[in-house]
């Protein structure tokens, strides 16, 4: 059994975990829509409904999310502390960043800012998954899917949900661009590196002891 000190120590630090990779992930979304180099597929996504409706960036990851939790449930899927917590924090993190980061301008400055944007992204992606409180609403219903239609790979169901989402979010008006193909090569790799490092380690469940 893990002392009471050992325990408190450890959720500490998955809800700060948390809560820092949820912002880090909103204002690297922010460096990349300044970058106007291109964006993410869902990004794309969410950018181009903000061009036809006239809500905020960050609103529209907010609202967006909503109907995607409720697909949850046909998958037979349960929302953690962490898919509440990353349907509010990343889109308030993201307007905020928005309203105070200077515009790109020059393309230095848009170089800097997407390739900032993207190693941001990697790290805030390995401390909110590391922090183990469950997968934000769209990566949750991309395993449900998987989980529900156990012969589909999540290869092939993650490619089919981010080219239906970026080709989308493109004809509203989403910016894509050598950045959507940057990113996409990148993350998975810079993923590869932050995650182990910043993972939480849980405690092994003790064996139960045999009877006599």
């Amino acid at each position: 059994m893990q002392p009471s000190g050992n325990r408190d120590r450890r959720l500490t630090r998955r809800v700060t975990q948390l809560f820092a990779g949820l912002v880090l992930y909103g204002v690297s979304m922010a460096f990349m829509v300044e970058s106007a180099l291109g964006l993410n597929p869902w990004d794309v996504f969410h950018q181009g409904l903000s061009e036809v409706t006239g809500i905020s960036f960050g609103w529209v990851v907010i609202l967006l999310g909503v109907p995607i939790l409720l697909l949850w449930i046909p998958l037979r899927q349960k929302p953690g502390f962490g898919t509440i917590a990353n349907l509010v924090v990343v889109g308030f993190a993201v307007d905020g960043a928005l309203a105070v980061l200077p515009a790109g301008g020059a393309i230095q400055s848009r170089v800097g800012y997407l390739i900032g944007g993207i190693l941001l992204n990697g790290l805030a992606t390995g401390l909110y998954i590391g922090s183990r409180f469950g997968p934000g609403p769209r990566d949750g219903l991309m395993t449900g899917i998987v989980g529900r239609f156990p012969r589909l790979s999540i290869r092939l169901v993650r490619t089919s949900i981010e080219v239906l989402v970026l080709a989308v979010g493109f004809l509203l008006g989403g910016t894509v661009g050598i950045g959507t193909v940057a990113y996409a090569l990148a993350i998975g790799p810079l993923v590869h590196v932050f995650l182990p490092w910043c993972t939480v380690r849980m405690p092994v469940p003790a064996e139960p002891a045999p009877a006599h």
